[in-house]
């Protein structure tokens, strides 16, 4: 079908051509011998005037309906001063319509298309219609955004001689850190492959290929519950080097990002990127994945404190923990005493005890802990903070880390309820990540297993039988994660590229030899053969255009997402096998997980 213009692309210096248009009948309004009707397209939307004396079959415009395929051929020309429509691009000018054809008639849509109606939509009905929605300007432009990220992306590692290459999606587990999909093998019945959470081994091995500048859009899979910035599946810009230090890949690393932002999105992300250490990040905001334009630093007072005869302080920092708060400012006339229960929840559900709050009224101190502690202390505590009348001050005492998550998370939960962030952009570096650390109350590495130690040697030296898990959580990783608004938006490390290092770093997680070799050997059999030094990283694509995009969830930034528990409405998946899938897999479904 020819088309010798876009509908989204008409302006008035194109008045007096002859337009051939084709789209989607987005609205229709009929005066009698004259039809308005909207068209739209990928691009846009224009408005066409079908007139009696004009249009030469006329009388079939009675027989139009919204998203009904037209294609138009007319002339175009302005539209009336009173007519002009300043909110739309095309709104100077309209297409007098000569003739028209229908390309594909329509039913009525479930939903309306229309941009201000949408939240009158449930999210069900959206993702199962997902090619309808797709229609509106604003899923449209996000897809397109997503294209013009992406080759933005593409041509800066291009232009860096990286080289885009695919990875296997049908693999063997290894260690990401969620469950895995797994798929049955047809050829080895009771045999599975698993999908993967990451192309983490291959890109690897890659590098021991000599493959040097790897990067790929890579599809990832993990079994986890969805969350505003997760789904099950997404996708990932992988990328891996051989030879370059922390410093110049990370340069590189906040390039492409930011070139990629400024090219889609026309937003503008500073460089050279701050770098903080995981330490700072944690102290400081409570979190390794801090949003600064909070504010709300946190402080700590355990040495004042220690002698206040305040036994809920003076007993933890006895005890070896800490005292820490932050002021919240100008908020202290619009939380009610008995609003501060919800603050106190947040803290309480990252385990410590409770929540000090003080106000800074007009006529002094309003805290519940007033009466107990001395006025002394709590003008350490307006000092220290610089906080003024109106401010708030919230302080947690407890064991040094539980603290700063609970500070963290009210940080986090304070800035996004009252909105102090504003709509600018804050990117930076955490580093220097320990090693090791807790995951779900166990002893495990921090990133993954394959990570190196920034102190090489002395992890060499260390003595598996003597070593105290003390002494390993001292260790620090050549680690990093990317963080905007608050969000890791990409996060990486160098590798482990020696074998007798990797062996023992296993060694200290406390996995055994035989172990090691059913999971990884096929992966180490090749640091046999001279693997070179190697880092990578990987980007989250769909956090990152949720982020630019302004968009609450990520699914509003995926093709065709998930929902809040992992269902696909259009398709219905998951759902039950037919009835011979089964067959020759070894498989049958437990009587308690089938369906009545």
């Amino acid at each position: 079908m020819k088309r010798t213009h876009r509908c989204g692309e008409l302006r008035k210096e194109d008045v007096g051509e002859k337009a051939e248009i084709a789209g989607w009948i987005h609205r229709i309004r009929n005066h009698g011998g004259k039809r308005f009707v909207d068209l739209r397209d990928r691009n846009g939307l224009i408005q066409t005037v079908m007139e009696e004396d004009i249009t030469d079959n006329f009388e079939d415009a009675a027989d139009l309906g919204r998203e009904y395929v037209i294609k138009i051929e007319g002339e175009v020309r302005e539209r009336p001063e009173e007519m002009r429509n300043e909110e739309l691009e095309t709104g100077d000018v309209e297409v007098s319509v000569e003739s028209f054809e229908v390309v594909s008639d329509s039913e009525v849509p479930p939903f309306s298309l229309d941009e201000e109606k949408t939240d009158e939509i449930s999210e069900e009905i959206r993702m199962e219609h997902r090619y309808l929605d797709m229609r509106r300007q604003s899923v449209s432009d996000t897809l397109q955004k997503r294209h013009q990220f992406v080759q933005s992306v593409r041509n800066t590692l291009n232009t860096n001689e990286f080289l885009e290459i695919e990875t296997p999606e049908l693999t063997k587990s290894s260690p990401e850190g969620a469950r895995d999909f797994i798929v049955p093998s047809r050829n080895e019945p009771g045999n599975f492959y698993a999908l993967p959470q990451s192309p983490q081994l291959f890109k690897q091995l890659l590098m021991v290929g000599g493959v040097e500048r790897y990067y790929q859009l890579a599809k990832c899979f993990r079994d986890e519950d969805t969350r505003k910035d997760r789904q099950p599946e997404f996708t990932q810009i992988d990328i891996e080097v051989s030879f370059m230090d922390q410093e110049d890949f990370l340069s590189l690393m906040e390039k492409t990002v930011s070139n990629a932002a400024e090219e889609a999105f026309n937003v503008e992300l500073e460089t050279p990127v701050d770098r903080i250490s995981w330490q700072e990040a944690m102290d400081k905001y409570g979190t390794d994945r801090p949003d600064r334009r909070y504010g709300m630093e946190l402080h700590e007072f355990s040495s004042t404190v220690k002698d206040s005869g305040f036994n809920v302080f003076s007993n933890t920092v006895e005890e070896g923990g800490v005292v820490k708060g932050f002021k919240l400012e100008g908020k202290a006339d619009d939380i009610s005493n008995r609003g501060m229960d919800e603050f106190e929840e947040v803290v309480t559900e990252e385990g410590v005890g409770g929540l000090v709050w003080i106000k800074l009224e007009e006529d002094g101190y309003n805290s519940p802990v007033g009466k107990y502690i001395e006025d002394e202390y709590l003008d350490h505590f307006k000092e220290e903070l610089d906080a003024e009348e109106g401010d708030v001050i919230f302080i947690v005492a407890d064991e040094r880390r539980t603290a700063n998550e609970a500070l963290g998370s009210l940080r986090r939960h304070l800035g996004e309820k009252y909105g102090v962030a504003g709509d600018e952009y804050d990117m930076l570096w955490v580093v220097d990540f320990p090693l090791f650390g807790y995951e779900d109350g166990n002893f495990d590495y921090e990133h993954h297993p394959f990570t190196m130690p920034q102190d090489r040697e002395k992890v060499e030296n260390m003595d598996f039988d003597e070593v105290t898990e003390e002494e390993l959580l001292e260790l620090e990783a050549d680690a990093y994660d990317l963080v905007l608004n608050g969000f890791e938006i990409g996060g990486g490390s160098k590798r482990i590229h020696d074998l007798d290092l990797q062996r023992k770093v296993f060694d200290l997680i406390g996995l055994e030899d035989e172990e090691v070799e059913e999971r990884f050997g096929w992966f180490l059999e090749a640091f046999k053969y001279g693997a070179p030094p190697h880092r990578g990283l990987a980007f989250g694509l769909e956090r990152i255009l949720m982020i630019l995009q302004g968009e609450p969830n990520i699914r509003e930034v995926i093709p065709f997402p998930k929902s809040k528990t992992g269902k696909d409405h259009l398709t219905g998946a998951p759902a039950e096998p037919r009835d011979n899938q089964l067959e020759g897999l070894g498989l049958e479904v437990k009587e308690e997980f089938q369906e009545d």
